[in-house]
């Protein structure tokens, strides 16, 4: 079995920033998503746009692109990047909110960061918004389902 080497950490195991310089500037793309379960009242009170606080889905969308936008300044690692474009969609289920990011760039680092906190984020501005009627919404699934682009290359989660 080989070493699994990390990145972020020198060889005497202090964390580091991974050096970008020499990288050139690429077309990337992650998509991350996520969900937050929520009861059956909060479902239809999305359904119907009766929530108390306003416009749950709006508020989380702008919450997630904003989000993506200062990642670097969450995750100390993280590479300061242009990101270009960021679309948070979030789709009503059965008892759940579907978060999904999409965040591009032309740099030389990869976003799947910035799709990860652009899901978090929305989704807690989704329980932010209506935990005044369901302190049991939860957080769940976070996690990215395909990226593109960079050395790697194209990556999607299998099924």
């Amino acid at each position: 079995m080989s070493e699994i080497r990390l990145t972020h950490l020198d060889d005497a195991g202090h964390a580091r920033m991974v050096d970008v310089t020499a990288k050139q500037p690429t077309v990337r793309e992650a998509v991350a998503t996520g969900q937050v379960r929520c009861s059956p009242a909060v479902m239809t009170a999305l359904r119907e746009g009766t929530v108390p606080k306003g416009d749950v889905l709006a508020v989380a969308r702008i919450a997630g692109i904003a989000a993506a936008k200062r990642t670097p300044e969450l995750l100390p690692l993280a590479h300061t990047i242009g990101v270009h474009g960021a679309v948070v969609d979030l789709e009503l289920a059965e008892d759940r909110v579907v978060v999904t990011a999409t965040v591009r760039t032309a740099d030389r680092t990869g976003v799947e960061m910035e799709a990860l906190t652009a899901v978090s984020v929305a989704a807690l501005a989704v329980v932010d918004m209506v935990k005044g009627v369901d302190r049991s919404a939860e957080i769940t699934g976070v996690k990215v389902v395909a990226k593109s682009g960079g050395r790697s290359g194209d990556w999607r989660r299998p099924d």
